[in-house]
């Protein structure tokens, strides 16, 4: 994998962690009962949306952070190893409760999407 990074990355990241940093701050002032990237995300796609922010001026930043994402999930992977019983039958339970789930959220997101789209 490589890690040579576009000159422009850093600043272009700098920015996608300005608006999480904003929507931390939002997320604690409202005590909202959902994770700091939730607003923060929520911010970005109004900016965007709006026209703000050009998206040419976070899209190689993202485009990076994207490549590297198994990165961040480390920490998770390191914690199953730590819990042997989630590598049997648990496992392959919890796994399926997982993907189950994401299949039902995926089809009732695209179900919603589908009747918007016909609405409007």
């Amino acid at each position: 994998m490589k890690w040579r990074i576009d000159p422009a990355c850093p600043a272009q990241i700098g920015m996608i962690l300005l608006f999480w940093l904003a929507g931390s701050w939002l997320g604690s002032s409202l005590h909202l009962p959902f994770p700091a990237s939730v607003p923060g995300l929520a911010l970005l796609l109004l900016a965007l949306a709006a026209g703000w922010l050009p998206a040419r001026h976070i899209e190689r930043g993202a485009a990076w952070l994207l490549a590297r994402m198994l990165v961040f999930f480390v920490p998770a992977v390191l914690a199953v190893l730590d819990h042997p019983e989630f590598i049997g039958a648990l496992g392959l339970k919890i796994l399926f409760v997982i993907v189950a789930g994401t299949v039902l959220v995926m089809t009732v997101t695209l179900a919603v999407v589908q009747l918007v789209r016909r609405e409007s």
